[in-house]
């Protein structure tokens, strides 16, 4: 692994010119024209270091996903990162500051991609990737929940001896994500009767009122004992102060750690029913992502990413976390898989949002080393 290090490290100027580049190239997730431009520089910096062009997936509403293929046989290796962000146009400013780097989708999780390219790029470079198989798969809408690459992936994905996604670690620790909720996402729409409030507010129905009553009920879903969360995160009602509202929206999240749990809270969301008489309820969305559990293909894998990690001269823990992703769709097909293996730093969605410079070259190591020991003879493991 010293060799692997020692030729990152060389490169380490280099690996933050190209996620300085890639994070310039700003990519809200709903600016389809941006995310593709964002893509385009994403297939360059392929291209650039790796040599090999992308298969291109049209999307007419999303930005276009993006799969990259290296070597023709032996263990497979897929590695799984997003290029779209949460960040509108111009809201953060890309800057570098007492050793971290800040700037929009640096964290989550432009720089876990470039340095996933150049852990390749290092093996390619020492001639140790003879007999592997190494697949990229980026994906330009996993911040909206997947809707349109999650069949994609799942398309693409199988063949995999081990999947590596390169999101962000877990903030403070640097730990690995071994064990992830799965998600959800409704809109509910609550339909009433307008009246004035102050002439005839008896002939009104008040979707707000309504929307009240069911945001309790929605809460009172929660179980954290089992580790579901019910969230009303959006509650919008009425337009004008003097009449009785006939319409509001809630937007609900839903976390869940097993199936059984997940089919309790959809049951229960989609079959609410009005409090008062005279109010409609449409309820549109669902299950979002199934929850990603440790398996023991899985948790072999993790120990070997200590084993690499040790070798590299640092400590790796593992940790459940609450946040969904991609690879919650490549654990639910039975593919041993591992989250968290992209950079360190904080602000995940937030306006600090960074990433630690420093730890740049180990990280893309680990990567490097995971790819190195895959040999193909796990695969039984998997559940």
């Amino acid at each position: 692994m010293k060799n692997i290090k020692d030729y990152l490290q060389q490169h380490a100027a280099e690996i933050l010119g190209d996620i300085k580049r890639l994070v310039a190239a700003e990519s809200p997730s709903l600016d389809k024209a941006a995310v593709d431009r964002c893509g385009e520089v994403l297939q360059s910096l392929f291209q650039q270091r790796l040599g090999i062009s992308a298969s291109v997936s049209p999307q007419p509403e999303y930005g276009n996903h993006l799969k990259f293929t290296l070597g023709e046989n032996g263990p497979q290796t897929t590695i799984i990162g997003h290029f779209d962000t949460v960040w509108d146009h111009g809201e953060l400013a890309l800057r570098e500051e007492d050793g971290k780097l800040f700037g929009p989708g640096v964290l989550d999780m432009k720089a876990g991609l470039v340095q996933a390219i150049w852990a390749v790029r290092a093996l390619q470079a020492l001639d140790q990737l003879a007999g592997k198989r190494i697949v990229f798969l980026c994906n330009s809408d996993e911040e909206l929940g997947s809707p349109s690459s999650s069949d994609w992936l799942a398309q693409h994905a199988p063949g995999a001896d081990q999947v590596l996604v390169v999101e962000p670690a877990v903030a403070g620790s640097g730990a690995l994500k071994v064990a992830r909720k799965g998600t959800g996402r409704y809109d509910i729409t609550i339909t009433g009767q307008a009246a004035h409030a102050g002439n005839n507010p008896e002939e009104g129905v008040s979707a707000i009122q309504e929307m009240a009553q069911q945001i309790l009920q929605l809460h009172a879903l929660n179980a954290p004992e089992r580790g579901t969360t019910v969230n009303v995160g959006i509650a919008n009602g009425g337009g004008r102060i003097n009449v009785v509202a006939d319409k509001a929206e809630l937007g609900i999240d839903t976390r869940v750690t097993c199936e059984e749990e997940a089919e309790r809270i959809d049951a229960a969301i989609s079959q609410l029913t009005p409090f008062s008489a005279g109010i409609g309820i449409n309820v549109s969305g669902g299950q979002k992502r199934p929850p990603m559990r440790q398996t023991p293909a899985s948790l072999l894998l993790f120990k070997h990413a200590q084993q690499v990690a040790q070798s590299l001269g640092f400590a790796l823990e593992g940790k459940s976390v609450g946040g969904g992703s991609d690879g919650n769709f490549t654990a639910a097909l039975g593919l041993p898989t591992l989250d968290g293996l992209g950079a360190t730093g904080a602000g995940i969605h937030a306006r600090h949002e960074h990433i630690i410079i420093a730890d740049i070259v180990p990280r893309a190591a680990l990567v490097a080393g995971l790819i190195l020991a895959n040999d193909g003879e796990e695969a039984p493991c998997r559940s």
